[in-house]
């Protein structure tokens, strides 16, 4: 009998790798590539690419520029870009108002709080007590579709410093999804996903972030003077930056170096799970941070920011290295940025530039207070996040007061509040968008979640957050003309230079009609020509 059951499973063994090799080899003659690899770059800037050109290597940023479909200005279109809502762009061909993924967070106004857009209690973490899932992103992505089209049999994979990125970069049907837990500075993942991988098991045991934290510091890679168009000031105190006390593990992700703990990760599960060397095409999804550095001591952060893109040609380098030595030509790689939002820094006032404060707390307390002086007493707002107003609705509906009437009122107040531009009703954005502003706030809000005022703060103004918080969060209002990229990088694609923009919802179908796969369920667009 037990001879039998080893007869049997020799059989099974063999068929399977009769029906591996066959795959394999069909994948090949139809010059489909057996590795995918999309790699995000938070905040990646043109104009920094050409600036440091000098100072890269051949086989990193140079190669891709040289070698692949270099798209000069992705255009995002869309209300608030952050890294997670442009990461559900790029890899859905879809903007927030289809995806649901609007930022980072989503406001509660029943329990009167803010969380993680992707938290989900339903599910536990490996390695962290974060509970996180997929399930927010409301679409298909280039990772569902292409293991779907493997009918499951290929391996996709997503990496990233954030939890949130990783998970939209892995998608719905992904077998893994890793990033780097802020509290213990382990590679975690969910439960959502299936497999942990010895190589990340493996990464946390030999190599842990934990045992070398206090031990890091990121200091110029090059000499001070080297680092072009640098003021003079900064060239007399290069920085040092060391990862000390409760948020070192945060003040590390948001470091170049972190970087290269994402890399290093990436070439162990390229090697050690064999992806592209297998009976199916796989896919491994890998974000990196070029965004400027925000604990940075100086206002002035140039340093730092050429720092990162000198830094991250090597990792990009040393990744495009790896893959070379596993699957040759038979890679399919595209980068691409999240788009330029930076506005951490406020302007110094000794520079005389307009400016303000505009408290949320302030702001909500008179509209309420107009509000009743109008219908009566009540709370008639509910609440405040990310420059939206959330309106009491059950207290209308008890009034018997139509919502709408008491959104236009309460807009018409807001338009005449200090440093308000404009207030938008959710009226105006979902029926009548009339107009550049609204065109992009109709595609940045969902209906779901979607406030009932939204705030226009004037630029050069400051935002305080101080309704909910002990610790106010304040940032200044600063709008960003920045031309930021996406590269193809592919054997079968012929390199070219694209200069004029380009809508950033095309990466998808276009990365899709290359690999001869459906498009995300929610890409309408229709994809280049390359």
């Amino acid at each position: 009998m037990r001879k039998k059951k080893q007869v049997n499973r020799l059989i099974s063994s063999v068929i399977f790798s009769l029906v591996a090799l066959s795959a394999l080899s069909q994948a090949a003659s139809n010059g489909r590539p057996t590795l995918i690899v999309g790699i995000t770059i938070d905040q990646l800037r043109s104009d920094y690419l050409q600036l440091l050109q000098s100072h890269f290597g051949e086989n990193g940023f140079k190669r891709l520029m040289r070698d692949g479909v270099y798209i000069e200005n992705a255009v995002f279109r869309i209300a608030d870009a952050n890294k997670i809502t442009s990461t559900a762009l790029l890899y859905s061909g879809a903007f927030p108002n289809v995806t649901g993924i609007t930022g980072e967070k989503t406001y509660d106004k029943t329990a009167n709080k803010a969380s993680d857009i992707f938290n989900d209690p339903k599910y536990i973490g490996n390695t962290t007590d974060e509970t996180y899932s997929p399930m927010a992103l409301k679409v298909s992505t280039l990772s569902d579709e292409l293991r779907m089209d493997n009918n499951g049999i290929g391996c996709v994979y997503a990496i990233a410093p954030d939890p949130q990125q990783a998970l939209i970069m892995a998608g719905h049907a992904a077998n893994g999804a890793f990033w780097i837990n802020s509290e213990t500075g382990k590679w975690a993942s969910t439960t959502f996903y299936k497999e942990f991988p010895s190589a990340v098991m493996l990464r946390n045991l030999n190599h842990p972030l934990s045992s070398r934290i206090d031990t890091l510091h990121w200091t110029p890679a090059i000499s001070v003077n080297d680092y072009p168009d640098i003021p003079l000031h900064r060239t007399l105190f290069p920085f040092k930056y060391s990862f000390t006390g409760t948020g070192k593990y945060e003040q590390f992700k948001s470091s170049p170096l972190v970087n290269e703990e994402v890399t290093s990760l990436a070439v162990d599960c390229i090697n050690d799970l064999k992806l592209g060397k297998r009976a199916a095409v796989d896919m491994l999804n890998v974000a990196y941070t070029a965004a400027p550095y925000p604990y940075a001591e100086d206002a002035d952060r140039r340093i730092e920011l050429q720092d990162e893109y000198i830094r991250l040609d090597k990792e990009l380098a040393r990744l495009f290295a790896t893959i070379d030595s596993t699957v040759g030509k038979n890679a399919f790689i595209f980068v691409t940025s999240t788009g330029y939002f930076d506005s951490t820094f406020a302007t110094e006032p000794r520079f005389n530039i307009p400016t303000g404060e505009f408290s949320s707390k302030k702001a909500v307390s008179l509209l309420n207070m107009y509000l009743m002086a109008i219908y009566g007493n009540g709370n008639w707002v509910s609440g405040y996040f990310n420059e939206q107003i959330y309106l009491n609705d059950k207290l209308a509906k008890e009034k018997n007061i139509p919502i709408e009437e008491l959104r236009a009122k309460s807009g018409e107040f807001l338009r005449r509040m200090s440093g308000v531009n404009e207030a938008y009703t959710f009226d105006e954005i979902l029926n009548n968008p009339v107009g550049e502003n609204l065109e992009c706030l109709h595609r940045s809000v969902y209906n779901e979640t979607a406030g009932d005022i939204y705030l226009e703060i004037a630029p050069g103004w400051t935002v305080v957050d101080d309704l909910h918080s002990q610790n106010p969060q304040s940032k200044q209002i600063r709008n960003n003309a920045v031309n930021t990229p996406i590269f193809i990088l592919s054997p079968d694609v012929e390199p070219q230079k694209i200069s004029t923009p380009i809508d950033a919802t095309l990466l998808a179908p276009t990365v899709a009609r290359l690999l001869r796969i459906r498009s995300p369920n929610a890409a309408r667009r229709m994809p280049l020509a390359l």
